[in-house]
């Protein structure tokens, strides 16, 4: 199942401490054991297109010199010229938010594994890495596409093009090889619009289907935010333990530990009632967003700034003023 260190304990020297949570959470190796095969190999099939589908935005380069072209001379050539540049964008457009679907449906089953039954929070992070694992990687996923998505302002351009050309008609409707003809309704085009509306549109997703696995699942809401809280600290835990960050053998899964440690934050935030940065909150805000600061601007920042724009309650009264001071831009 991996490597896994469980040693958590309150600290000798004060037993009104906090607790400690030097877990070592196995996100490169853990395998599924045979009742997490099912669900795991459900999951994977959407983790191996989540890897292509950010290639693709990765990689977005946008038709805005074709567009523009197509608008100050509206002649049929620079028309059809813009049409064949905007097509195939719309086209990856189109796949990433029917990627973002399947997360939508995947993700239930798996917190529903991961949550449920008997096990406290802690012994499913210990018993059920692979699975955890998973979800870490939903996270980093998630985080970078929005990333990606939110420093590429062609997406939106790109895709409002697309949907006025196919609203005109004539030339789209009538010239080009069926192809190159538009495929996608009107509704899912509403919805493809409202999505890449969105500054960051997976973690939206992400958020709602969080949300509505524990609307759906009411007596799994406290198991739900505790499994969320403990992951985060478990995972600050890691980043801040040299012995632990020791065991990563690869340089970018601290990275990839920094980026879920954040994720968890935010959907704690939107799935618990009263937020992670209240008073009462069991995630330790203040210590993830220390910590954040600490790291090069590069890596903090993105994140950072997910943190002051795609959370439900920072600006919430009851959030303390020295968090909202803490996470100021």
């Amino acid at each position: 199942m991996g490597k896994l260190l469980s040693l958590l304990a309150r600290d000798d020297s004060n037993c009104c401490s906090s607790p400690r949570y030097d877990i070592f959470l196995d996100f490169e190796n853990a395998a599924p054991t045979d009742t997490e095969r099912d669900v795991f190999e459900e999951v994977q099939r959407v983790l191996l297109d989540s890897e292509k589908i950010l290639e693709e935005i990765q990689c977005y380069k946008g038709a805005g010199k074709e567009i523009r072209e197509a608008i100050a001379d509206p002649s049929r050539i620079t028309q059809e010229r813009a049409w064949r540049a905007v097509k195939p964008l719309v086209d990856k457009l189109l796949r990433c938010y029917q990627h973002s679907l399947e997360l939508q449906r995947v993700v239930p089953r798996l917190l529903g594994s991961l949550v449920g039954g008997a096990m406290s929070p802690t012994q499913h992070l210990e018993q059920q890495q692979a699975l955890v694992k998973q979800f870490a990687e939903i996270l980093e996923f998630v985080l970078k596409f929005d990333e990606h998505k939110m420093k590429t302002p062609a997406i939106q351009n790109d895709f409002s093009y697309y949907r006025r050309s196919v609203s005109r008609g004539g030339l789209i409707n009538s010239e080009l090889p069926p192809d190159e003809e538009p495929h996608i309704g009107a509704e899912v085009a509403n919805r493809m619009s409202l999505f890449y509306a969105q500054a960051t549109p997976m973690l939206k997703v992400l958020s709602e289907a969080t949300s509505q696995f524990v609307n759906d699942n009411q007596q799994d809401l406290e198991n739900t935010t505790e499994t969320l809280s403990t992951m985060a600290k478990v995972c600050l835990r890691m980043l801040e333990n040299p012995k632990l960050v020791a065991q990563f053998s690869r340089e970018e899964t601290s990275l990839l530990v920094l980026r879920v440690m954040v994720g968890l934050i935010i959907l704690y935030d939107w799935v618990h009632p009263s937020g992670a940065f209240c008073r009462s909150s069991s995630v330790d805000v203040k210590g993830c967003v220390k910590f954040l600061q600490q790291q090069p601007p590069a890596k903090a920042e993105p994140l950072l700034n997910a943190l002051r724009y795609t959370t439900k309650h920072l600006n919430h009264q009851s959030t303390p003023k020295n968090i909202r001071a803490l996470l100021a831009a």
